[in-house]
């Protein structure tokens, strides 16, 4: 029993640490809903080699439809990627690129949410556990404070500041998910608990890298190590996997590398070419 109030707390902290820093980062960004569309193939062309990819749209269709756009230039009116550089490498771990900066501190200029659970069921009815209180933090008052920033509801930054001090779900208890759809204005939106992990980050897959819950924009990342990285399970967004020119990651992924891993010789990616399967 203690070990499991000992997990318990952790994972309330490690929630609100992630919610306060993906705060920070996201203030300034606005919301765009991606289009819906089906391209499942595209290779990434870079200076090293091009990285052919099957992207998952029946697991991802946002994220998809994101990367897509973003590559055939039709969300910014030119290529996105075309001219940008893998950022971060880290030997036996992944290749990151994708910010416009080079820094990785960029975006497009808008997040959206990630996929990375099967639709669960419907949240309704009194929080009557910490379950349930934490279905309701993240489901209902992460993505409100992510969209409203922290000085929108002081009621809201109470309660989940209480959370953070509890290391526990307790002060979300007592009232109805009802009452927090009220409190955030989402009286009409159907929310829902996790379901059933859609993908799990493995070796040759690729992942949308991101500051926190529901703060995807352009940054990805493919990995490199050979079991995977299953601690970033439900963190980060699977949409797709490498099924030719995994020799070319891994090549990328031996270059010398500076600060902030870095690479010292740029990596470029010269262009993203969409194909349709």
């Amino acid at each position: 029993m203690k070990n499991f109030k000992v997990k318990k707390s952790l994972i309330w902290v490690a929630v609100c640490l992630v919610l306060l820093f993906s705060l920070i980062l996201s203030t300034c960004r606005t919301k765009e809903e991606p289009s819906e569309k089906g391209e499942n193939i595209v290779v990434i062309k870079t200076n090293m080699g091009d990285i052919t990819l099957e992207l998952f749209s029946d697991l991802a269709p946002k994220t998809v439809a994101n990367f897509v756009d973003l590559a055939s230039g039709e969300k910014m009116g030119k290529p996105f990627y075309d001219g940008l550089i893998f950022h971060r490498v880290i030997k036996d771990f992944m290749i990151q690129g994708g910010c416009p900066l080079g820094t990785g501190t960029g975006g497009p200029g808008y997040t959206f949410e990630d996929e990375c659970y099967e639709q669960g069921e419907l949240l309704i009815g009194n929080v009557d556990s910490e379950e349930k209180a934490l279905e309701v933090f993240q489901a209902i008052l992460v993505p409100y404070l992510q969209k409203n920033g922290h000085s929108s509801n002081k009621e809201i930054v109470d309660l989940v500041t209480e959370c953070g001090n509890q290391q526990s779900g307790k002060p979300l208890m007592g009232k109805s998910v009802e009452d927090y759809q009220v409190l955030t204005g989402q009286e009409d939106k159907k929310f829902y608990t996790k379901g059933k992990l859609k993908a799990s980050v493995d070796y040759g897959t690729i992942c949308m890298a991101n500051s926190g819950p529901n703060t995807n924009g352009s940054q990805f990342f493919i990995v490199t190590k050979k079991d995977g990285c299953d601690w970033l399970n439900g963190k980060h967004t699977v949409f797709g996997k490498v099924i030719d020119g995994m020799d070319v990651v891994l090549k990328i992924q031996d270059v010398k590398t500076g600060a902030q891993d870095k690479p010292v010789e740029k990596v470029v990616i010269e262009k993203v070419v969409v194909e349709r399967q």
